[in-house]
């Protein structure tokens, strides 16, 4: 069922967009191409984008899948790959030793760090060991929605007492992370995937060249320019309700920034007739009910992502009151009973 409703997201995205051939400003012919791939992240990644030729466009994809993969693989907290130290290391390592790491995984976990403070709390890496026992019990109610149950209370409210995102000692010299607490562990499930996607996309447009391309990865969109005739990208923003014959809600236009979506209908389980999503408020340690989903526009898409995760968590009148104090960050509510609710500026991409 997960992956169905990834697949039908990116239908969402191909539908909004219309196979048209351009003239690139060097002569040549651009068209458009089309690449997807169930590899990382656990998602279904969707690239569209424009280039002179398919051997161009695949010669481009495989560089980006191989950027895709590395991110995939640095910041997975379940498995271990030969000659990688990655966020597992850290973890498998709290309370014994600094582990040394590329500089991606400092600097997501300083952006991680920061979003924290930023957010009050609302996005914070360091849950990891809440996080695990909701992934267990969430996994096993979906192999057997029968026997689905809520974890006990006090079973994580021991876990909290080891998520103070302040004994992670980053030593940026050394380049090496270390968890002073034995029983904690990172999860960097809020953040990551939009990290990646910013930098990858950042790679695309830096050190490939390209002008013209769309990510979609999961709920995280990220815009590269526009259309070669200067036209914006349309972006589907999906149905919560996965049962509806309305595949998508809304529609927004976007260049150069990212479109990024928390949901409880994207990773969740059911209980009794209550559905639970895998966005855990820190205060009550239960998932957040607030609403179905919360959309982020911004131009990162790293931070898209840390400020969808945290204002999903806020009750709407802070999470409003949140957003309307940032610069360039537009955001989307929709509720339980299907109304929506804007901030200040999202309005003007939507049509």
């Amino acid at each position: 069922m997960e992956k169905k409703r990834q697949i039908a997201a990116v239908l969402i995205l191909l539908a909004l967009i219309g196979v048209i051939a351009y003239r690139h400003s060097t002569g040549k012919d651009l068209e458009k191409y089309e690449a997807s791939f169930f590899d990382v992240f656990d998602t279904q990644t969707q690239i569209i984008g424009y280039a002179s030729s398919k051997e161009q466009f695949s010669e481009q994809m495989s560089l980006i899948k191989d950027k895709f993969q590395y991110y995939n693989d640095l910041y997975d907290i379940y498995h271990d790959y030969e000659g990688m130290n990655n966020i597992k290391t850290i973890n498998d390592n709290a309370g014994i030793c600094p582990v040394k790491v590329d500089e991606e995984i400092i600097e997501l976990l300083k952006l991680g760090i920061t979003m924290d403070e930023k957010t009050d709390g609302n996005m914070n890496i360091a849950m990891g060991s809440v996080l695990s026992i909701w992934h267990d019990y969430r996994e096993a109610g979906s192999e057997d929605p029968d026997s689905a149950e809520l974890p006990p209370m006090d079973e994580l409210e021991r876990a909290a007492e080891h998520t103070d995102i302040h004994n992670i000692v980053i030593d940026e010299e050394a380049s090496t992370v270390y968890l002073t607490d034995p029983d904690m562990s990172l999860d960097v499930g809020s953040i990551g995937k939009g990290y990646a996607v910013q930098k990858v996309a950042e790679y695309a447009k830096n050190e490939l060249g390209i002008q013209y391309m769309l990510f979609s990865v999961g709920g995280n969109v990220c815009a590269i320019g526009g259309h070669p005739d200067g036209s914006t990208w349309a972006v589907g923003i999906q149905n919560p309700d996965v049962e509806s014959d309305q595949a998508y809600i809304k529609k927004v236009e976007v260049q150069d920034l990212s479109v990024v979506t928390s949901g409880n209908y994207q990773r969740y389980y059911t209980v009794d007739g209550k559905r639970y999503c895998h966005i855990i408020n820190q205060d009550t340690l239960m998932p957040a009910d607030n609403f179905s989903s919360v959309t982020i526009i911004t131009n990162d898409s790293g931070m898209a992502d840390a400020y969808s995760t945290a204002i999903f968590n806020m009750p709407l009148a802070e999470g409003m009151e949140f957003v309307n104090q940032l610069d360039g960050v537009g955001a989307m509510w929709i509720l339980e009973d299907g109304s929506i609710q804007y901030s200040d500026g999202f309005e003007e991409y939507t049509r």
